[in-house]
């Protein structure tokens, strides 16, 4: 139908006034599993040290003569570990008439806005630097440490492809032939944890697109799962039992899709130096600026502990 002559309509009028929400829709994940799970310790210096320690192997000829003397068992000292520090931070600057002064939608001062919305990212920043296959740097005045991620901490209970190594104190895991995640893989590094700690795995975490593919290669004939309600996780979590006990399974979007984790949190921590706070900087014109940082590294407490099954594809 055709609109008669000189009808006045919306697309050339001026002075409209604009139909802007009062609502900002924002679904950005920024759960931090790993976080969640791990216990929360404390670092008095930028290098923070623990020790382990292990039993001597079964002697299955254990056998004392009658009468005979004592003689002295050998004795090993504790193992020294350590992981250095690592400063991440967030810098907000707004001006004050962005701040204050304009009237908004969506929020009342942009400078409170942009700082909650940076406490997440730097949340987020930590997961993924945790959980990420980095190289430890000691650091030095010109260049910035870093710490020891949970990837290169494994040496007991691994699983890897051809041409994989596991990584040190001074270099990250070498990743090796990527193949399919099977059951086999599993219940190969389960059985491992169990034979080399006096503590069981409680989590797996797995990418979601692993998780995903969990729920097809968990199928075995004595394969079981069921859900429960983790008030830590907030969610419910798929529970698989196991050989050796049940495992939760937990995705995490953070963390490496070639990765398995197979953690006992008792055995993981991040350790603060200084924990996640916020200062104001110097005000030096018509800006208002924000530091946000924290300055932590990764606890793992007995690595015999946890395991991995690695270069999954």
């Amino acid at each position: 139908m055709t609109v008669p002559a000189q009808t006045f309509q919306s697309w050339g009028a001026i002075g409209n006034r604009e139909d802007l929400s009062d609502i900002i829709y924002m679904v950005s994940p920024s759960d931090t599993p790993f976080q969640s799970l791990a216990g929360r310790s404390k670092a008095s210096n930028t290098l923070h040290e623990w020790q382990t320690d292990a039993l001597p192997a079964a002697d299955g000829s254990n056998a004392q003569i009658e009468g005979d003397d004592a003689t002295n068992s050998t004795l090993v000292a504790t193992s020294r570990v350590s992981n250095r520090c690592q400063i991440s931070t967030k810098v907000i600057g707004v001006s004050t008439i962005q701040d204050s002064a304009i009237d908004k939608a969506g929020r009342k001062r942009e400078l409170a806005y942009q700082v909650e919305k940076a406490m997440r990212a730097m949340k987020v920043d930590m997961e993924t630097i945790l959980m990420s296959n980095q190289a430890p740097v000691t650091g030095n005045a010109t260049t910035a440490s870093k710490l020891r991620p949970l990837v290169s901490w494994y040496a007991t209970n691994t699983s890897r492809g051809a041409t994989g190594a596991n990584g040190t104190s001074s270099t990250a895991a070498t990743d090796g032939t990527q193949r399919a995640m099977s059951e086999t893989l599993l219940r190969t590094v389960l059985t491992s944890i169990y034979q080399n700690s006096n503590s069981f795995a409680t989590t797996v975490m797995a990418s979601p697109s692993q998780r995903a593919n969990l729920s097809t290669v968990l199928t075995g004939g004595a394969t079981k799962f069921y859900n429960i309600d983790d008030k830590k996780l907030v969610g419910t979590v798929s529970v698989y039992d196991s050989d050796f006990g049940p495992l939760k399974l937990v995705p995490n979007r953070f963390q490496r899709a070639r990765d398995l984790h197979i953690l006992n949190p008792e055995y993981c921590a991040v350790a603060y130096l200084e924990p996640v706070q916020m200062q104001d900087l110097a005000v030096t014109g018509l800006a208002r600026r924000k530091q946000i940082w924290g300055t932590y590294t990764l606890e793992v407490r007995n690595e015999a502990a946890l395991g991995v099954v690695a270069d999954l594809s």
